[in-house]
This record gives structure tokens, sequence and C-alpha cells, in this order.
């Protein structure tokens, strides 16, 4: 069975101003669970959970969790492949882990059989159900997470994957990410909002289709965060 996506995370040096921009953008419930650590229930109803936390070396992040059995054998497959181990597990009882692809772009590792938060609950907050990474060459990144996750990737300038949650592995061109996008009600007022608390738009909005419009932003701490619409057929 291929690995899925299980949670979502963004950080920051100084994370109460990210607690606080997310909360107000997207209405998600947040419960402070440590000093510099916040877990957050998108309200969503569908999608994952996730975090927002204080960065231990000051640089800021935003990226997805993938659930593997062994951490250390999938940082060691990750190396083999071409990334190289950011936070190894240390300890025996580690829940979580986290390497840089060929990109350098973060991904973290969730040990398989650990509940860290349940699903979310419903409500009217933004569900965060779509993973993205986009690397400078399409080909390389679409192999090196099929074969580092078992996920089935299809070749091509974008390809879709299904892996707990929906995502795509493209090339970016001079934009380079691994994040998440949160499903909304209307992406330019959206965008609108979060350069409102502070952010800067990244693209958007971006007519995929004819039912489906994509936007991402910067949060007030750097990270890229992604917005879109799926509207009826």
């Amino acid at each position: 069975m291929a690995n899925p996506v299980v949670r979502f995370e963004v950080g920051a040096a100084d994370d109460q101003p990210l607690v606080r921009f997310y909360g107000e953008l997207f209405g998600w419930d947040l419960q402070a669970v440590a000093d510099g650590y916040t877990l957050v229930d998108t309200r969503g109803g569908a999608g994952i959970n996730g975090g927002i936390g204080r960065s231990q070396s000051g640089e800021p992040w935003a990226t997805f969790y993938v659930e593997v059995e062994d951490l250390q054998a999938t940082l060691d497959r990750a190396e083999a492949l071409g990334g190289r181990t950011v936070w190894r597990a240390a300890e025996p009882d580690m829940v979580f882990a986290m390497f840089g692809d060929p990109d350098g772009l973060l991904v973290g590792l969730q040990r398989a059989g650990v509940s860290v938060q349940g699903a979310p609950s419903v409500g009217d907050g933004a569900a965060v159900d779509w993973f993205e990474v986009l690397g400078a060459d399409v080909g390389r990144s679409q192999r090196f997470y099929a074969e580092l996750f078992g996920w089935a990737v299809p070749e091509g300038a974008y390809g879709q994957v299904t892996a707990g949650i929906g995502g795509g592995i493209g090339a970016g061109g001079d934009d380079r990410w691994a994040t998440v996008y949160a499903g909304v009600g209307d992406v330019e007022a959206t965008l609108a909002r979060a350069e409102a608390l502070g952010a800067t738009r990244v693209y958007g909005p971006n007519q995929v289709d004819d039912h489906t419009e994509t936007g991402a932003f910067r949060d007030p701490a750097g990270n890229v965060f992604g917005v879109y619409h799926h509207g009826p057929h």
C-alpha cells in the first residue's frame, strides 16, 4: 500500500503571529498544546489536520507529513534517492522525522500506528485536502516520490496523485515548494483577505479548468500556502 499524507504543518521563528493569521483567515480551531506548538483542527469535515509550530532553526516552513512504517528506513531510502535527512528520529519512540528532497524541499514523516490527532471536525473551516510539490525537474520529482512512497505518479507536466488526500507533483520553474492547499469558497476573496492580514500573493486566481480555480500566498513568515475552489461540473 502506498504511504498516505496524514497531516500538514507550518512554522516560523515566532509561531504566534502564524496562529493568529491562519485562525482568522481559515476559521480553524486552534489548541495550544505546548509552548511553541498549536494543534489545528481545520473544522473542514474532510482532509487532514495539522499544526503550527516554532522553528528551532529560525527558518520558516510549510509542508505535509507522510505516514511510514519505519522512519529511519525511509530516511535512508530518501538519501539513496538523492534527498537528505533534515531531522532524524534519534530515539526509538520518536514519532516524526523530516527530509529534504532533491530540490531541498522539506517533507515530514510520521510513524504509522501513532494517533497524533483525530480527523477534522465538521464545521465551516477551510479543509486542507490537497498537497503539491513543484520542483526544478518534473521527471526527477515524480520519480523520487513514486519510488520513496510507492505513489502512482503519472508522467507529464503535472502528475496527480492519490495518497490519503489528493495531490500533484510538477515543475515550478522559478517557484519551488512542497505545501498544501485549503479548499475555499472564493479564491480571490481569500487571497485578498490573506493580503490584508499581512500575506503576499504568489499567484492567482488561476483557472485550471472549467470548474477549478487555484491561488497561493506567502504567509507573514514567508511560507507558501495554497487555496483552491472546486465548483460544480
